[in-house]
This record gives C-alpha cells, structure tokens and sequence, in this order.
C-alpha cells in the first residue's frame, strides 16, 4: 500500500469537509436543542403558551377550555414529555457528531503525524549526508594542501638540480674547452 502526498492531501481535504459537514451538523442540532430549551421555558413560564407546530389546536384547547383544567395540563404534560424526548434525541445525536468529529481529528493527527515522520527522517538524513559531505570535502582541501605543497617542494627541487645540472653542464663544457685549448697547444 503506497502512501503518495497528493493521496494524503486529497484524504486530508476529504476529511476537512466531512468535518465542516459534521460541524455544521452539530451546530444545527445545537441550535436547535437551544431553541427547543426556550419553547419548553417559555411553556413552563406562560403555563398554557403553545409552541408555533401547535398553533392550529390552539382554537381546539381554548374550547377545551371550558373543561377540567387537568385535561389541559395533561395534554401540555404530553406535549413537553415530546419536546423533552425531542430534546434528548438531540442531544444524543450532538454527541455522536462530537464523537464522530473527534474521531475525525485524531485520524487526521495520526496522518499528519505519519505524514511529518518520514519528512524529519529524511531530513535528518539530508543534514547526515551534507555533514559527510563537509568532512569529505575538508578531507580533500586538507590533501589538495598537501599535494599543492609537494608539487611547491618538488618544483623547487627541480629548479635547484636544473641550476645545480646547469653549473655542472657549464664546468663540463669549460673543461671541454680547456682540453681541446690545451690538445690544440700541444698540437702546435
């Protein structure tokens, strides 16, 4: 199973929107939940104030009215029993997206992680191979020193056994000369 950079950063972007989706998901619910949390208080508070869904039964309850005042309470202890519900199953599914997000995330850390090691590796690898490659290439200026001050030696060397075969060359042809002046003497 091959690892690519470009695979990794199309699952990270996958990720990064299912992510938004769930967060945006979540502060539905959320928003939701609150709002559910105000009708059921403003309901306590007003004691027969009807939510918006039950407008239309409103007419039906101030006929009702007329009736025992434990109807009406049972039938408001109803509906806040289902809002109640309501709200629970909210909160629930809130949780499972939280649970899910966070899941998400630690998935997305544990690949950044994964994604990031190899990178140090291989740059602490790089930092090994450029300190050798310093040392190699000290070792070779320490050698072209070395070599460069032979050569500097051998060349002063030549030019002293040059000047040193130049004076013998010279006595030589001086006593060439001699020899030949004093054959050249001796003939006459």
């Amino acid at each position: 199973m091959s690892c690519t950079i470009e695979k990794i950063q199309t699952d990270a972007k996958m990720l990064l929107q299912r992510l938004r989706e769930h967060d945006a998901a979540a502060e539905s619910l959320v928003d939701q939940s609150a709002a559910l949390h105000l009708r059921v208080a403003a309901m306590r508070e007003a004691g027969t104030a009807l939510p918006d869904q039950y407008q239309e039964d409103a007419s039906d309850i101030k006929d009702m009215s007329k009736f025992k005042p434990h109807i009406l309470l049972s039938q408001e202890n109803t509906q806040i029993r289902d809002l109640q519900q309501e709200n629970r199953e909210l909160w629930v599914s809130l949780e499972e997206h939280q649970d899910a997000l966070e899941l998400i995330m630690s998935k997305y850390r544990i690949q950044m992680l994964q994604l990031m090691l190899p990178k140090r590796l291989q740059s602490d690898r790089i930092c090994e191979m450029g300190e050798v490659m310093r040392k190699a290439v000290q070792v070779e200026d320490d050698q072209f020193c070395k070599i460069q001050e032979k050569l500097a030696q051998l060349e002063l060397e030549n030019k002293e056994l040059r000047e040193l075969l130049s004076i013998s060359s010279e006595s030589l042809q001086v006593r060439k000369e001699n020899s030949m002046d004093t054959a050249s003497q001796a003939i006459k």
